[in-house]
């Protein structure tokens, strides 16, 4: 651990340091986050990317003090978390997964109640909240209750809360799920706005390809409570292997020993099947499948030859470049955007909601 930490805390410029967590639960039986060491760059928008218990949310909890280190170091801007948990509060903003604004509520009401949670300046307490209002546009709708509000502008409110005691790190939890992809990129600019304005360093947690492509410097690709890789996205995209991502939709379903000659055309990194598309050898059968290649237009006449000798019909054929889940793919064997690692914005309101009040509570 000491070389490791040696090595991070080289570059004075870190925000967060995380030598060698691990986070473990029922005792000591299930790993949540299982050795994992990044760093956090000042004025860095960092991204924890991958599905459901991965071990992200369980991360951004220790780093917010909300949660305890099973073993390991984690510093913030140079002060232990486990040793100064109250001055690493007071530099933080932070934003939990689902809703924690309370809906009965105006806008300003929220801010006042963070505002007096957070120990913010009585006197200072008006401008402030008035303030973060304006930056994320809902100062015409300060008097307005918040069950009024759109999903985009709610998870708005929340980061302005965030923004009430004037926050060095912000960490956003899932900042976006649950949006139409209107108040997606709302949320995005507010975000993207924030590091250009005042240099706010940010670490958000996501299983949105997208969204961590769109917002971040960096990402650390995390599975089964281990970072699977980390870097910048548009290296780690670069480093798949393949420069376009040929996708085929098959006019029926195919069996997938049938389609090993796609191994001597590229990369198969998914193949995808309808639930009622299984035979009596309860083998699923192939609608849709998704290979990496050098150069997907000189690719796509051979790939199209190629089915065609093999007597398979296609219903359509396109190109598109390697994502993030691409890359997880590669290096974790199994996909992002599988339907079950979707959750809803409601599953777990009032965990999160109890985890924003723990947080603020002990601010100072």
């Amino acid at each position: 651990m000491q070389e490791e930490e040696q090595q991070l805390s080289q570059d004075k410029k870190n925000a967060i340091e995380a030598y060698n967590l691990i986070k473990t639960y029922r005792g000591g039986n299930v790993r949540a986050v299982d050795d994992i060491s990044f760093s956090v760059t000042r004025g860095e928008i960092f991204g924890l990317l991958g599905p459901n218990g991965a071990g992200k949310t369980s991360t951004i909890k220790m780093v917010v003090t909300l949660a305890k280190a099973t073993s390991g170091r984690l510093k913030v801007f140079g002060v232990d978390v486990s040793k100064s948990p109250q001055t690493v509060r007071g530099m933080l903003g932070y934003v939990p997964q689902s809703i924690s604004v309370d809906a009965d509520l105006t806008a300003y009401e929220n801010l006042l109640i963070f505002s007096k949670l957070s120990y913010v300046n009585k006197q200072d307490r008006d401008e402030r909240i008035r303030e973060a209002l304006q930056y994320m546009g809902l100062a015409e709708r300060a008097n307005d209750l918040v069950k009024h509000f759109s999903g985009g502008m709610m998870r708005r409110l929340e980061i302005a809360q965030a923004l009430v005691n004037r926050p060095r790190i912000l960490l956003l939890d899932e900042p976006s799920i649950g949006l139409d992809p209107a108040s997606k990129r709302q949320v995005w600019k507010s975000i993207k706005q924030l590091r250009q304005d005042y240099g706010t360093t940010i670490l958000i947690t996501t299983h949105d390809m997208v969204e961590a492509d769109t917002l971040c410097d960096r990402v650390a690709i995390m599975s089964a409570g281990k970072i699977a890789v980390l870097g910048n996205p548009a290296e780690l995209k670069r480093a798949v292997g393949g420069g376009d991502r040929v996708t085929v939709n098959l006019a029926s379903a195919v069996r997938l020993q049938n389609l090993q000659f796609l191994t001597s055309l590229g990369t198969v990194v998914a193949a995808a099947a309808n639930d009622d598309d299984v035979d009596d050898d309860n083998e699923k059968n192939e609608t849709s499948i998704q290979i990496l290649v050098k150069d997907g237009e000189e690719a796509i006449p051979h790939i199209m030859d190629s089915f065609r000798s093999s007597g398979i019909r296609i219903e359509s054929i396109s190109v598109s470049k390697p994502t993030l889940d691409d890359v997880f793919m590669k290096y974790a064997n199994r996909r992002l955007d599988d339907e079950e690692m979707i959750t809803t914005r409601n599953s777990n309101n009032s965990h999160s909601s109890g985890a924003r009040r723990d947080f603020v509570r002990h601010a100072k």
